[in-house]
């Protein structure tokens, strides 16, 4: 919507999260000012919540789980909307955390707090296994959303023991800022977050962080812009606009001279509203499993830094392939281009031609080949990728995506 000045008013929804730090810088550090936009930050508790006000019109963009526009396209979502992703937010952020008694006896089976993926989901195994043989209730893990990074990133660690998310273990939705709560609670065991909410539950006592996202995939997809299609259409100018002020946002946040600025931006009230010592723990990976500490030459949490903010349609056909794995949707062929079509890096290079960015040449690249920083074609300069394996050293070539969903023992049966 326009204001009759020359000042594009655009409404953005965010949830208190880290990685919504992209948003909130561009608002409150002038990037969209001088972009001629005034950027509404509208705060909001739910993913449900952003999904659906976004379907009707009560926001024009938001910060969105990167698998939400897809599922929004492929008729997944209680309103129709066609929604399109322009623009990452970043990489990194989530984490897996477990409750001081699960923790407890995942250690007797040789987890050491190493954040070793592989380690841990054989040590859940054995408890799962422990727990049926004694007639207990099922581990309960907490989702942010079924279609989240947090839910395909558990459910890929699980799968990997033999673990049948939602059979052997039961997955619940709960809103990421109410995680720690239900974990004190003992209304769940764990739960898949982004953070600062894993960090929370450490620093509080009540819970401990068994391992990270970047320990399942390295340099892996978070959240995105998300908008409406016909929004897009619309406000062209406008959104180039955005995209520009963001972009710009997301290299400040980048930037470890602006380090403190960012922890106050991001503590205060009418954002995370938490202390800034849990921010800063966080941001620091203080309280995560050493596998972070060998990880951070990558940082745990990347916003522009090695295309972090590139919508890699391969990133988008990844989460396809987990929604097919765990019978979301059913496979069709025509689906592939919708889901290629969600993200959009021409948009993101058209708005992104006027700065001084290297944006790569390619629009999907094979996830989980590169096991070191690689220089790839780009459209300026150098840029260097990775690495981006996956724990257990799979592969995945988007030209190859039946194959690669076929390859998995371990998923819901066909429907």
């Amino acid at each position: 919507m326009n204001n009759p000045s020359s000042k594009m008013t655009i409404t953005a929804g965010f949830i208190p999260l880290i990685d919504s730090a992209v948003v909130l810088a561009a608002a409150t550090q002038g990037f969209a000012a001088e972009e001629s936009i005034d950027l509404q930050l509208v705060r909001e508790t739910s993913w449900a919540n952003i999904r659906d006000k976004i379907a009707v019109g009560h926001m024009d963009v938001a910060q969105m789980l990167a698998p939400m526009p897809i599922a929004s396209n492929l008729g997944l979502a209680p309103l129709p909307a066609r929604l399109v992703a322009p623009m990452a937010l970043g990489t990194g952020g989530n984490t897996i955390a477990i409750s001081r008694e699960l923790n407890a006896a995942v250690s007797q089976h040789g987890v050491v707090r190493d954040g070793d993926a592989a380690r841990l989901a054989e040590a859940f195994k054995k408890v799962i296994n422990e727990r049926a043989e004694r007639g207990e209730r099922r581990l309960v893990f907490g989702i942010v959303h079924p279609h989240s990074s947090h839910h395909y990133e558990l459910a890929y660690l699980l799968g990997h023991a033999g673990i049948r998310p939602d059979v052997d273990v039961q997955l619940v939705v709960v809103p990421p800022a109410l995680m720690p709560d239900a974990l004190r609670a003992g209304q769940i065991d764990g739960f898949s977050a982004g953070e600062p909410w894993g960090t929370a539950a450490a620093m509080q006592g009540t819970g401990v962080i068994a391992t990270t996202k970047s320990a399942i995939w390295r340099s892996s997809p978070e959240k995105v812009l998300g908008l409406r299609a016909d929004w897009a259409e619309a406000n062209a100018e406008g959104l180039g606009k955005l995209l520009r002020a963001l972009y710009r946002a997301a290299l400040w946040c980048d930037e470890v001279d602006n380090r403190d600025a960012l922890v106050s931006m991001l503590a205060a009230p009418q954002h995370l509203n938490i202390d800034a010592q849990v921010i800063k723990a966080a941001l620091d990976g203080e309280h995560a499993p050493a596998v972070a500490a060998h990880s951070r030459p990558q940082r745990i949490f990347r916003f522009a830094a090695s295309a972090s903010s590139f919508p890699w349609q391969s990133h988008a056909l990844w989460f396809y392939s987990q929604m097919i794995r765990w019978q979301q949707v059913q496979f069709r062929e025509e689906d592939i281009e919708i889901v290629r079509r969600t993200y959009r890096p021409d948009i993101y290079r058209a708005a992104l031609a006027q700065l001084d960015a290297t944006i790569p040449s390619a629009n999907a690249k094979i996830e989980g080949a590169l096991s070191v920083p690689t220089p790839v074609g780009a459209t300026r300069g150098q840029l260097v990728l990775g690495p981006d394996g996956f724990f257990d050293g799979r592969i995945f070539d988007p030209d190859k995506l039946v194959e690669y969903c076929d390859s998995f023992a371990v998923r819901a049966p066909k429907a």
